[in-house]
Protein backbone atom coordinates (compact mmCIF):
# COMPACT_ATOMS: atom_id res chain seq x y z
CA UNK A 1 0.00 0.00 0.00
CA UNK A 2 1.20 3.09 -1.16
CA UNK A 3 0.96 6.27 1.32
CA UNK A 4 -0.78 9.50 -0.37
CA UNK A 5 1.22 12.65 -0.63
CA UNK A 6 -0.57 16.11 -0.37
CA UNK A 7 0.60 18.80 -2.47
CA UNK A 8 0.66 21.99 -1.08
CA UNK A 9 1.31 25.19 -2.94
CA UNK A 10 4.55 26.28 -0.57
CA UNK A 11 4.96 29.35 -2.41
CA UNK A 12 0.83 30.64 -2.13
CA UNK A 13 1.23 29.17 1.81
CA UNK A 14 4.14 31.51 2.45
CA UNK A 15 2.40 35.22 1.25
CA UNK A 16 -0.53 34.12 2.96
CA UNK A 17 1.60 33.74 6.65
CA UNK A 18 3.57 36.80 5.60
CA UNK A 19 0.36 38.52 5.87
CA UNK A 20 -0.81 36.80 8.73
CA UNK A 21 2.15 36.42 10.54
CA UNK A 22 2.57 40.29 10.49
CA UNK A 23 -1.07 40.42 12.09
CA UNK A 24 -1.02 37.75 14.48
CA UNK A 25 2.67 36.63 15.17
CA UNK A 26 1.33 32.95 16.21
CA UNK A 27 4.44 30.87 17.69
CA UNK A 28 4.23 28.73 20.31
CA UNK A 29 3.91 30.53 23.58
CA UNK A 30 8.01 30.65 25.53
CA UNK A 31 6.87 33.45 28.47
CA UNK A 32 4.41 35.56 29.79
CA UNK A 33 4.61 38.50 27.19
CA UNK A 34 3.83 35.29 24.48
CA UNK A 35 0.95 34.50 26.46
CA UNK A 36 -0.64 37.99 27.13
CA UNK A 37 -0.77 38.47 23.25
CA UNK A 38 -2.07 35.03 22.77
CA UNK A 39 -5.20 35.69 25.43
CA UNK A 40 -5.49 38.85 23.50
CA UNK A 41 -5.89 37.45 20.02
CA UNK A 42 -8.33 34.58 21.48
CA UNK A 43 -10.64 37.23 22.96
CA UNK A 44 -10.55 38.94 19.91
CA UNK A 45 -11.27 35.47 17.79
CA UNK A 46 -13.69 34.66 20.76
CA UNK A 47 -15.25 37.80 19.74
CA UNK A 48 -15.58 37.22 16.30
CA UNK A 49 -16.49 33.47 15.94
CA UNK A 50 -18.97 33.63 18.77
CA UNK A 51 -21.00 30.12 19.10
CA UNK A 52 -20.51 29.37 15.46
CA UNK A 53 -18.53 26.63 14.52
CA UNK A 54 -18.68 27.13 11.57
CA UNK A 55 -17.51 30.92 11.31
CA UNK A 56 -14.27 30.86 8.89
CA UNK A 57 -11.87 31.49 11.96
CA UNK A 58 -13.12 29.12 14.29
CA UNK A 59 -10.06 26.69 13.28
CA UNK A 60 -7.68 29.22 14.22
CA UNK A 61 -9.62 29.93 17.58
CA UNK A 62 -9.44 26.47 18.23
CA UNK A 63 -5.45 26.26 17.83
CA UNK A 64 -4.74 29.63 19.33
CA UNK A 65 -6.96 28.33 22.28
CA UNK A 66 -5.34 25.08 22.79
CA UNK A 67 -1.57 26.64 22.90
CA UNK A 68 -3.49 29.30 25.78
CA UNK A 69 -4.63 26.04 27.54
CA UNK A 70 -1.70 24.31 27.44
CA UNK A 71 0.39 27.07 28.75
CA UNK A 72 -1.65 27.76 31.20
CA UNK A 73 -1.38 24.22 32.78
CA UNK A 74 1.84 24.02 32.36
CA UNK A 75 2.84 27.31 34.43
CA UNK A 76 -0.51 28.94 35.94
CA UNK A 77 -1.93 25.68 37.02
CA UNK A 78 -4.16 25.94 40.00
CA UNK A 79 -4.56 23.01 42.65
CA UNK A 80 -8.10 21.88 43.62
CA UNK A 81 -8.85 22.94 46.74
CA UNK A 82 -10.44 20.77 49.56
CA UNK A 83 -14.28 20.73 49.62
CA UNK A 84 -14.45 22.77 52.82
CA UNK A 85 -12.09 25.38 51.48
CA UNK A 86 -14.24 25.82 48.46
CA UNK A 87 -17.26 25.69 50.65
CA UNK A 88 -15.60 28.93 52.51
CA UNK A 89 -14.60 30.62 49.23
CA UNK A 90 -18.10 30.50 47.79
CA UNK A 91 -19.51 32.03 50.94
CA UNK A 92 -17.40 34.38 51.33
CA UNK A 93 -17.87 35.53 47.84
CA UNK A 94 -21.07 36.48 48.28
CA UNK A 95 -21.24 37.24 51.15
CA UNK A 96 -22.85 34.75 52.66
CA UNK A 97 -23.48 33.26 56.93
CA UNK A 98 -23.79 29.84 58.40
CA UNK A 99 -27.22 30.43 59.05
CA UNK A 100 -28.49 31.57 54.90
CA UNK A 101 -27.23 28.06 54.34
CA UNK A 102 -29.81 26.30 56.80
CA UNK A 103 -32.06 24.94 54.66
CA UNK A 104 -29.10 23.36 53.04
CA UNK A 105 -27.65 21.83 55.53
CA UNK A 106 -27.63 22.13 59.60
CA UNK A 107 -25.52 25.08 61.21
CA UNK A 108 -24.30 22.43 64.19
CA UNK A 109 -23.25 20.37 60.67
CA UNK A 110 -22.02 23.42 58.30
CA UNK A 111 -19.46 24.70 61.40
CA UNK A 112 -17.72 21.12 61.88
CA UNK A 113 -17.39 21.09 57.98
CA UNK A 114 -15.55 24.33 57.94
CA UNK A 115 -13.30 23.36 60.55
CA UNK A 116 -12.72 20.29 58.75
CA UNK A 117 -14.22 18.00 61.48
CA UNK A 118 -16.54 16.45 59.07
CA UNK A 119 -16.49 15.74 55.70
CA UNK A 120 -18.96 16.41 52.88
CA UNK A 121 -21.94 13.76 52.24
CA UNK A 122 -22.53 13.22 48.09
CA UNK A 123 -26.20 13.98 48.68
CA UNK A 124 -24.85 17.44 50.77
CA UNK A 125 -22.72 18.07 47.48
CA UNK A 126 -25.41 17.66 45.42
CA UNK A 127 -27.86 19.93 47.37
CA UNK A 128 -24.26 22.62 47.59
CA UNK A 129 -24.11 22.36 44.18
CA UNK A 130 -27.32 23.40 43.21
CA UNK A 131 -27.62 25.99 45.96
CA UNK A 132 -24.50 27.61 44.27
CA UNK A 133 -25.34 27.06 40.76
CA UNK A 134 -21.74 24.84 39.73
CA UNK A 135 -20.73 21.35 39.89
CA UNK A 136 -21.33 19.36 43.26
CA UNK A 137 -17.85 17.81 42.13
CA UNK A 138 -16.03 21.01 44.08
CA UNK A 139 -17.48 19.21 46.82
CA UNK A 140 -16.40 15.85 46.39
CA UNK A 141 -12.60 15.47 47.79
CA UNK A 142 -10.00 14.60 44.99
Amino acid sequence: MRATHTQFDIRAIQASWQAFDEMAHLRPIQNEKDYDRMVALMNSLLDAVGDSEDHPLDGLLNLVGDMVSKYEQEHHAIEAAAPNDALRFLMEARGLKQEDLAAVVPQSNLSAILAGKRKISATLAGKLGKFFGISPAVFVPI
